[in-house]
C-alpha cells in the first residue's frame, strides 16, 4: 500500500514497482487505486488520473467507475477494493494499493469508522442552514473538528454536526476511538512517501499550472454540459474553483481565471498540509515503511519497497 501527498509521485512509484517485481522477481502486480475522485469518468486532468501512457501497460483498477453526477461512498470503495484484492491474489497477482485518499487507506488497513448512518431529513435541515450559523454550531459542539474542517467544506461540516446530533458525541471523539481501535491488517506493507512542505508546495504549484495547460477548464465545461457534477464530485479541487468561476456573473476573463487558478493552488497546498497530518498518523502503524521521496526517483523508491517486502 503506497500513500503520500498530492503531487508526491505515488503513481510513478507504483508503476515502477510493478515492472520491477515482474522483471526481476517474476511477480505479477496490478494497481488498485485509492482515490475518491479518480473513480469519476471524465474527471481526468484535475484528478491527475494516470493516462494510458503513464500506466505503462500495468492494469489500474477502481478508476472510471461512475459518472460525476453519481455518489460513490467510502463503503462502496472498500467493498470493491476488498473483493478485487481477493480476486487478484487468487489469480497469483500482487495488488499494489495506491492513493492519496488516506481515509480509504486507513479503512482498508483497520476497517470502517462505525458511525451512525445518514439521516436524510437532518441532512436537508443542515444543508439549508445559514453557513455562518452552521459553522458556529460546529465550533460549539466539536472545536477539534472545526479546526480540522475547512469553513467552506459543507459536506464534512454537515456530517460532523449530524454525528453529534444523532449520538451526542463529537465526531472527533469517535475518530479518536477509531485511531485506538487496534492493529492494522498483517497482510500488507504500508509505504508512506514523505515530502517537506516547501518542496511539495513547489510540485503542487507546478502541477496546477500543467493541469491548466492540459485543458482543465475545458474539461470542467465539458462535464458541466454533459453528465453534470454531483454534490460529491463538484467538491474536487480544481473543479470546485473553476465551476464557481463559470457559474459567476462576471464571466471568464484573464484576471478572473488567474484568480481562480491561484485559489486552486492555495487550496491544494492546504490539502497537502492535511494529507501530511494523515501521513504522520499512518506512519505510526507498526511495520510501516516511510520513504524520503525528495532525494529518490520512482525506481529508487520501487527498489526500496521491493527490498523491504521481499525480505
Amino acid at each position: 500500500m503506497i500513500c503520500g501527498p498530492t503531487a508526491g509521485g505515488k503513481t510513478a512509484a507504483a508503476v515502477a514497482l510493478a515492472h520491477l517485481l515482474r522483471e526481476r522477481h517474476g511477480i505479477a502486480a496490478e494497481i488498485v487505486t485509492a482515490d475518491a475522485f479518480q473513480v469519476y469518468r471524465g474527471m481526468d486532468i484535475g484528478t491527475a488520473k494516470p493516462t494510458l501512457a503513464e500506466r505503462e501497460g500495468i492494469p489500474h483498477h477502481l478508476i472510471d467507475v461512475v459518472d460525476p453526477a453519481q455518489r460513490f461512498t467510502l463503503d462502496q470503495w472498500l467493498s470493491a477494493a476488498e473483493e478485487l484484492i481477493t480476486t487478484l491474489r487468487a489469480g497469483g497477482t500482487l495488488p499494489i494499493v495506491v492513493g492519496g485518499t488516506h481515509l480509504y487507506i486507513k479503512a482498508l488497513l483497520e476497517g470502517l469508522f462505525d458511525g451512525p448512518g445518514a439521516d436524510p431529513a437532518l441532512r436537508s435541515e443542515l444543508d439549508a442552514m445559514d453557513p455562518a450559523l452552521r459553522r458556529a454550531e460546529l465550533q460549539r459542539i466539536d472545536p477539534a473538528a472545526a479546526l480540522r474542517i475547512h469553513a467552506n467544506d459543507t459536506r464534512r461540516t454537515v456530517r460532523a454536526i449530524e454525528v453529534f446530533r444523532l449520538t451526542g458525541t463529537p465526531i472527533s471523539d469517535h475518530q479518536s476511538q477509531w485511531d485506538r481501535a487496534g492493529a492494522a491488517r498483517n497482510d500488507a506493507l504500508l509505504v508512506t512517501l514523505q515530502w517537506p512542505t516547501d518542496a511539495l508546495n513547489r510540485r503542487i504549484n507546478s502541477r496546477v499550472k500543467q493541469m491548466m495547460e492540459q485543458g482543465l477548464l475545458d474539461e470542467v465545461r465539458r462535464i458541466a454540459a454533459g453528465p453534470g457534477f454531483g454534490p460529491q464530485s463538484c467538491e474536487a479541487l480544481g473543479y470546485k474553483q473553476l465551476l464557481k468561476l463559470l457559474n459567476g456573473n462576471k464571466g471568464v476573463s484573464d484576471a478572473s481565471l488567474g484568480d481562480a487558478v491561484e485559489r486552486i493552488k492555495i487550496e491544494t497546498r492546504r490539502f497537502g498540509k492535511n494529507q501530511r497530518t494523515w501521513l504522520k498518523r499512518l506512519s505510526l502503524i507498526q511495520g510501516s515503511l516511510p520513504i524520503d521521496a525528495t532525494t529518490a526517483d520512482s525506481l529508487t523508491v520501487a527498489q526500496t519497497i521491493a527490498n523491504t517486502a521481499l525480505t
